[in-house]
């Protein structure tokens, strides 16, 4: 899981396991499909003909590549005392680790089943590995791989979504 052995405990007995299990705070709907779609003037028909969806997915279903956004938190929610923060296993290892400064190197998406208008997602996070010391451009640090897993409210699994950060702090100027 990790290629370094000097990484504390509190990293070590998280690497692999499931955390920030997270309801998604709104239902997936059309209109935040019609309006994406329209932002970036994909005209699709699976997306805006209910006949054609119909016929090609079994009705409905929201671009693929929507995934990400039923899953992060309203920067305010009425009664939240604390800020939500998506990835919340990076902002973790920064902690963890001191590091000030940090960058997504990678990110790849692995789709499963389709996400359709009314599906309430869930995600949970997972670290995958952690690094040891690496120096780069940017400065020292380390990398760390996480996976977002996506499923919908029958705990289908409707995506996978791989992170690859690397947090650092700067070099002396």
């Amino acid at each position: 899981m990790s290629d370094a052995t000097d990484l504390p405990p509190e990293v070590t007995s998280v690497l692999g396991q499931y955390q920030y299990e997270t309801p998604g705070e709104f239902p997936v709907e059309q209109g935040y499909i019609a309006t994406s779609c329209s932002s970036v003037e994909n005209g699709n028909p699976l997306f805006w003909d209910p006949e054609v969806a119909a016929e090609l997915t079994d009705g409905p279903i929201a671009p693929p590549t929507m995934i990400s956004v039923w899953f992060r938190p309203h920067h305010w929610a009425p009664g939240r005392t604390e800020e939500a923060l998506p990835l919340q296993v990076h902002f973790d290892m920064k902690a963890l680790f001191d590091l000030p400064e940090a960058v997504m190197t990678d990110n790849t998406i692995v789709f499963h089943d389709p996400v359709r208008p009314g599906d309430v997602l869930k995600t949970r996070q997972v670290l995958q590995s952690v690094s040891g010391p690496k120096t780069t451009k940017l400065g020292t640090g380390r990398f760390w791989v996480i996976d977002v897993e996506y499923l919908n409210q029958r705990d289908e699994l409707v995506g996978v979504e791989t992170y690859t950060g690397f947090g650092y702090r700067r070099g002396e100027a």
